[in-house]
């Protein structure tokens, strides 16, 4: 026999699915966000809020605040909560809480780099269901799915999987994106039509479609790439691979140039002399021809710690600037323990 909560979560997910599907039959291309309803909890589908307070001297305060907020997942029964890494790096304290407005304190399990994921675990029991894991790799275009965020739940469609490039030395190469888009997407779960977990939200886009597009939407990092590393970063806080070298740049690819927009305050690019402005046209005599080949050949030169020979475009002159890269969970700073 359905259990309650089964039986709720299975009315929950008919509803929401079925309004998204009677909006697809309007005129306009895409369901709208449905209003919040007290009977549409989000803490039936396995969500938390998610507060973190970053240290005093945090190296990411600068780009992402002192205070942190979104969503994260309950994913066990013993207070495992899964949720976007850059919403915990360098936190000093994090607070979980329910749609009762119960706050529970957390710790941070681990942040895998490669992927975004990060990991809590709450200090107290959670009365809050954990949710089941899909299969992301089985997912579809024009795939109705869910996207759960602390404060609400909003129907939308799958429109691409593809590869993302971030400008943070950060590169998936396939990733989830929905429409439309929802501005409650930090940590939000992407669940599919069985309530099961599909991936995590990141950031808000606005080529959803592709690039020759501008359909705003939303990217998630499919949970598919969290079962080899799930073990790993429970047992260790972190992915048992080798670090990738990290320089410490922000690159902006326009027409396949790479150009450095930021340079990590005391990281290895600045430790090198790169500049904001500078254009990286090739590493180790090797050009390259944008974002996504640039990091692959900067990862192929070796583990973190490596010496990585960069070409770059300066003044009008290519020069070759040595940085020595570091693993990037070096740079950021821990949390102090007593």
């Amino acid at each position: 026999m359905m259990s309650s909560s089964s039986r709720f979560l299975a009315v929950l997910t008919a509803t929401l699915f079925a309004a998204a599907a009677a909006a697809q039959e309007q005129p306009q291309p895409a369901p709208p966000a449905l209003q919040g309803r007290q009977d549409l909890t989000v803490d039936a589908l396995s969500v938390v809020k998610v507060r973190s307070k970053a240290l005093a001297n945090a190296r990411s305060m600068r780009t992402l605040g002192p205070q942190r907020e979104g969503t994260g997942v309950v994913i066990d029964s013993e207070g495992l909560v899964l949720t976007i890494g850059y919403l915990i790096v360098e936190a000093e304290t994090v607070e979980l809480s329910t749609t009762d407005g119960r706050a529970v304190p957390a710790t941070v399990v681990g942040y895998d780099y490669g992927t975004g994921f990060g990991l809590l675990k709450a200090l107290r029991p959670l009365p809050v269901k954990p949710v089941q894991f899909g299969q992301s790799a089985g997912i579809s275009e024009r795939e109705l799915v869910l996207i759960v965020g602390f404060d609400g739940v909003a129907p939308a469609y799958v429109v691409s999987r593809r590869p993302f490039v971030g400008y943070w030395e950060y590169l998936l190469d396939e990733a989830i994106y929905t429409a439309p888009a929802t501005v409650n997407w930090s940590g939000a779960a992407l669940l599919n039509r069985e309530g099961k977990l599909l991936g995590i939200g990141s950031l808000v886009v606005g080529d959803a479609m592709g690039t020759r597009t501008q359909v705003p939407g939303n990217m998630f990092v499919p949970i598919d790439l969290l079962k080899p590393l799930l073990g790993d970063l429970i047992a260790t806080g972190k992915s048992s691979a080798r670090p990738r070298p990290w320089i410490g740049i922000n690159t902006q690819e326009v027409q396949g140039n790479v150009i450095v927009m930021r340079v990590s305050p005391e990281g290895p690019a600045e430790d090198a002399s790169i500049r904001t402005g500078d254009v990286i046209v090739g590493v180790g005599g090797q050009q390259i021809t944008g974002q996504a080949d640039f990091y692959t050949r900067l990862w192929k030169t070796g583990d973190a710690g490596v010496d990585v020979p960069l070409e770059v475009l300066r003044a009008g002159r290519v020069e070759t600037i040595t940085v020595k890269s570091i693993d990037r969970d070096r740079y950021f700073r821990p949390k102090p323990t007593y």
